[in-house]
């Protein structure tokens, strides 16, 4: 996998739901980091087909591993295109240099 290939700028995102004095929630974000990533956008290949049983995931991101950050599927992956919900991560190969992440595109429903 080459530097080149990262292209695609993406924000890691925790969400937390605060609850006011009167036990109205308020969701908030913040921003864990900022970064370059591959993404991969669910298309009919034959990799796709096989991760489709599996999983609802509708794009794939591979970034470097942020010695800080534990990326879980509590956290949402924000781009120029979109929110993500992140459905699984996996470390490549186990040498904790690489992650890849499945997520699901955020729709806001209309009404």
């Amino acid at each position: 996998m080459s530097l080149g290939k990262m292209n695609t700028f993406i924000e890691i995102i925790s969400v937390e739901t605060i609850k006011d004095s009167e036990g109205f929630g308020t969701v908030k974000d913040t921003i864990l980091a900022s970064l370059r990533a591959y993404k991969e956008v669910q298309h009919g290949s034959e990799k796709w087909a096989n991760r489709a049983a599996f999983s609802e995931a509708t794009a794939l991101f591979r970034f470097r591993k942020i010695p800080e950050i534990e990326v879980s599927t509590e956290m949402v992956i924000v781009t120029d295109d979109g929110r993500y919900e992140i459905t699984s991560v996996e470390d490549i190969k186990g040498r904790g240099m690489y992650i890849e992440v499945l997520a699901k595109r955020v729709v806001a429903s209309s009404g």
